[in-house]
C-alpha cells in the first residue's frame, strides 16, 4: 500500500536531479515561457541565419552524445 505523503514540485524537482542527472548544468525543470522563447526566437525573420539546427530547450535533461 502507497503511503499517502505529499510532495511539492521543489521537492520532486530536487530529488530528482539529486538522483537522475547530477551532472544537468541547470538542475531545474524547464518553464513554459522559455519554451515560448524560443519559439518566438526561431519565429523571428531577423534570424534567418541559424538554419538547419537542432535547437533543444529540455533543460539538460535528457542525456546525449552531442
Amino acid at each position: 500500500m502507497l503511503s499517502r505523503r505529499w510532495f511539492c514540485v521543489e521537492e520532486i524537482e530536487k530529488e530528482f536531479f539529486a538522483r537522475d542527472r547530477p551532472t544537468s548544468i541547470i538542475q531545474s525543470f524547464i518553464e513554459t515561457e522559455e519554451v515560448a522563447n524560443l519559439v518566438t526566437y526561431v519565429a523571428n525573420p531577423l534570424v534567418s541565419a541559424t538554419n538547419g539546427a537542432a535547437l533543444r530547450v529540455e533543460g539538460s535533461v535528457l542525456k546525449s552524445a552531442f
